[in-house]
């Protein structure tokens, strides 16, 4: 089926009480994972990869339109809703090219950004956006990160519910990206999430919510966050952590010669990526029932 507009996505899960998961890829392996377990659940999803963690020179050098190149043909053909997200691009231009390149929603990593840069540079791509017919999501206030040993919350900042219903009305963004306590990269354990915030966020603004450090979420919470706005979790971190470990079993499995061909490449049952892909497909299974989203795709 053709591509969702983002906000269609939200539209529903509002009106049906779930979220939409993020489930961010890397490669031609992990997007096929997604697909995979969102038909498998019939649940809507947004397909896409991320900027965060990429080279700036790879993303420079074309790399952004190679992941289009990867996502458009498998998103055309799911036979569940989907939107194709570009997520964390490092810049204005770097979104504006994921647009022209087929992505049919963006989000810039705007949190370090001065107020005024922000709201003259998102307004510009929601203008750039809305004129293809794609969604733009924004971020307001600053995710402590994990870092080996703890969090590092020093330039941390928990998003204003006045300053995000002003930021919404002058950008005109589709979603807000928050900060309420939830870690980027975080690989072990839960954050201590403020949900009494996010309900006031979410009562200034009036936009769909969207939680980053999807990893970090506590599960118990999810039901309350979504009643209280958020309309989309991102995953990234368990996903990749779970994709590495099946490549780890899996080598550690094989003896001392095998035939490159077969483990590398092939896409057969034999391909090593293969072990990863189930392994990733098992967790986007397990977190969008988490979220609600599984029996909730429509034609």
């Amino acid at each position: 089926m053709p591509l969702v507009p983002m906000t269609e996505l939200f539209v529903q899960a509002r009106a049906g009480g779930y979220g939409v998961g993020y489930l961010e890829a890397w490669d031609s392996y992990s997007l096929e994972a997604v697909l995979a377990a969102a038909e498998a659940e019939q649940a809507p999803v947004i397909l896409g990869f991320g900027c965060m963690m990429a080279s700036a020179a790879w993303l420079e050098a074309g790399g952004i339109e190679m992941l289009a190149g990867l996502g458009l043909p498998l998103a055309r053909r799911a036979e569940v809703p989907v939107a194709l997200l570009l997520n964390e691009a490092h810049n204005l231009e770097q979104a504006k090219r994921g647009l022209d390149a087929g992505f049919n929603a963006v989000m810039v990593d705007s949190s370090a950004w001065e107020w005024d840069r922000a709201v003259r540079e998102i307004s510009e791509l929601v203008a750039y956006a809305h004129a293809r017919g794609a969604s733009v999501e924004a971020e307001l206030g600053r995710l402590p990160d994990a870092v080996k040993g703890g969090i590092d919350d020093s330039s941390a900042a928990l998003t204003d519910p006045e300053q995000a219903a002003e930021f919404a009305r002058r950008t005109g963004i589709d979603c807000l990206a928050v900060s309420v306590g939830n870690v980027h990269l975080l690989t072990a354990g839960y954050a201590p999430v403020d949900l009494d915030h996010l309900e006031a966020i979410y009562r200034k603004v009036g936009l769909p919510l969207v939680m980053h450090g999807g990893t970090s979420f506590p599960p118990q919470a999810v039901p309350r966050a979504i009643a209280g706005g958020v309309a989309k979790f991102n995953v990234g971190t368990i996903l990749k952590k779970s994709f590495l470990e099946a490549l780890r079993a899996q080598v550690s499995s094989w003896p001392e010669q095998v035939n490159p061909h077969e483990v590398l490449g092939s896409h057969k049952a034999t391909d090593l990526l293969n072990a990863g892909k189930k392994a990733m497909a098992a967790e986007v299974r397990r977190l969008i029932r988490l979220y609600g989203g599984s029996g909730r795709a429509w034609r």
